[in-house]
């Protein structure tokens, strides 16, 4: 039976480096972000689903993520009306990974939003990946076309870090890429073994 692991955490505190990780260590990675970039691309199934709610949001066949910001600015009902659509293609993509990777004792599902979706139901346990505040700021005011206005509003929209880490099974900190790739080792030959304990 294949162990599902649930990762997330909020911005900036080092969930990406830390699924690149699990990679590494031959883990099965499935990455909610990128799926979401799939079914937007050319060709991609959520294209004429968002066509018939926001036909302006295609551009050369594929669906245009900055129109589709723009519109929800002006539409506050768009946002769940796209979520309807494109929430079960994303579920369909990730039970497919799944099935996919039956024979592996471990899989990871990257899902930034795992607690806000109520995603922690189809996953076996939860890891949350975390640092200081100070840490998480500085990570996030490093990337292009970041502000402090912009960071603070996707933080708001975030379920809080200390919520995030007293629901979660697990617990990586994310300090230095050395302590976090000792704590991804141990927790892949825990879980793979069939154990679950505490980290």
């Amino acid at each position: 039976m294949t162990f599902r692991l649930g990762l997330t955490g909020s911005i900036g505190m080092g969930k990406s480096t830390t699924a690149a990780m699990f990679r590494e260590l031959g883990v099965p990675v499935w990455d909610a972000d990128d799926t979401v970039h799939r079914l937007y691309a050319k060709g991609g199934a959520a294209v004429a689903p968002v066509a018939a709610i926001l036909p302006e949001a295609i551009r050369g066949g594929a669906v245009d993520r900055d129109v589709l910001r723009a519109a929800m600015k002006t539409d506050p009902e768009l946002l769940g009306r796209l979520e309807r659509v494109v929430h079960p293609l994303v579920a369909a993509d990730r039970a497919q990974f799944c099935r996919d990777h039956g024979q592996a004792p471990l899989v990871v599902l990257d899902i930034p939003l795992l607690f806000e979706t109520g995603g922690q139901a189809g996953v076996d346990a939860v890891l949350v990946v975390t640092t200081d505040p100070e840490t998480q700021r500085a990570r996030v005011m490093a990337r292009p076309g970041m502000t402090e206005a912009l960071f603070d509003q996707i933080v708001a929209r975030q379920v809080p870090d200390a919520e995030k880490r007293a629901r979660a099974d697990h617990v990586i900190e994310t300090k230095t890429l050395e302590q976090t790739r000792a704590s991804v080792a141990d927790l892949v030959k825990r879980l793979s073994g069939g154990g679950d304990g505490d980290a």
